[in-house]
């Protein structure tokens, strides 16, 4: 089930450690709650020659939402500066198993990068098979990139406020179902409770085993069924802050449907607007 432009084992990247245009990213990031500092456990451990992609920094920093996609001559340049070019197989994981990573994935779609994949199980997964790891930084040498950003892998909140309406296109919510149906308050202060009407709700740790792997495709797509979506449309997915509804845009590419996007802004945006409907029940 290995597929470089989307999900990989820790045995096709330990048979691929040493090739030498393999570009492994350490993506992990994660919510203030958790307490966790990403930066500082990479500096203690990391896959060997993995650089640190910083999610919060590499973003629109024009931009008040949390962590949105950067522009593209921030990202050629962030890219560059940590040896990420053209013809590089890019293998991206995090420290929960798979979390944030996906996120990053989506990310280089956005930018018309192709072959990247995700980590299935993450670090974790690596560290308890026993595999190699090490605390010091990669050696970097400048790799030109070019870009050619996908804007139809994105979407603002007038599209999806179309979409909405129109429901012409399924809106897939990785949030929890407390969250979803406003009976959890949100982790971000200022945000009404619920989700967008006519959305549909895929919590992202149903489509994952326990040890922070993905479901197999069969099992992905009957939960997607099972969740009221319609796969015959298609699909905007979308979460908190727009991270976890990139594991519902990767899973949804296993099953083999390709025309999705990401809500960028997701509930962040979404959930401070009173003037956008907010909707406690399915329909």
């Amino acid at each position: 089930m290995d597929d470089p432009k989307t999900l990989v084992s820790t045995e096709w990247l330990a048979r691929h450690l040493k090739d030498p245009d393999l570009r492994i990213l350490d993506a992990s990031w994660y919510m203030p709650a958790m307490g966790r500092d990403p930066k500082a456990e990479y500096d203690a451990v990391h896959i060997p020659g993995a650089r640190f992609f910083d999610i919060d920094e590499i973003s629109d920093a024009r931009s008040e939402l949390p962590h949105m996609a950067p522009t593209v001559e921030k990202f050629m340049s962030r890219m560059r500066a940590m040896g990420v070019g053209d013809g590089h197989q890019i293998v991206v994981y995090d420290g929960m198993g798979l979390f944030s990573a996906a996120r990053v994935w989506w990310t280089f779609k956005l930018m018309g990068k192709d072959d990247v994949a995700v980590l299935d199980g993450g670090l974790p997964k690596w560290v308890a098979e026993g595999r190699e790891v090490e605390d010091l930084p990669p050696m970097v040498r400048d790799r030109h990139m070019t870009v050619q950003r996908q804007a139809h892998l994105v979407r603002d909140v007038t599209q999806v406020s179309a979409a909405s309406k129109l429901r012409d296109t399924e809106i897939i919510d990785a949030r929890s179902a407390a969250r979803f149906r406003g009976e959890a308050p949100e982790p971000r202060e200022g945000l009404r409770s619920g989700h967008i009407p006519g959305s549909r709700n895929v919590p992202f740790d149903t489509l994952l085993n326990a040890d922070g792997t993905m479901k197999a495709p069969d099992t992905l797509r009957a939960i997607f069924e099972g969740a009221g979506v319609d796969l015959s449309k298609p699909a905007i997915t979308t979460c908190g802050s727009g991270v976890t509804a990139a594991i519902l845009s990767l899973a949804l590419q296993r099953i083999g449907k390709s025309d999705h996007s990401l809500y960028d802004g997701s509930w962040s945006e979404w959930g401070q607007f009173p003037t956008l409907p907010v909707a406690t029940t399915e329909d």
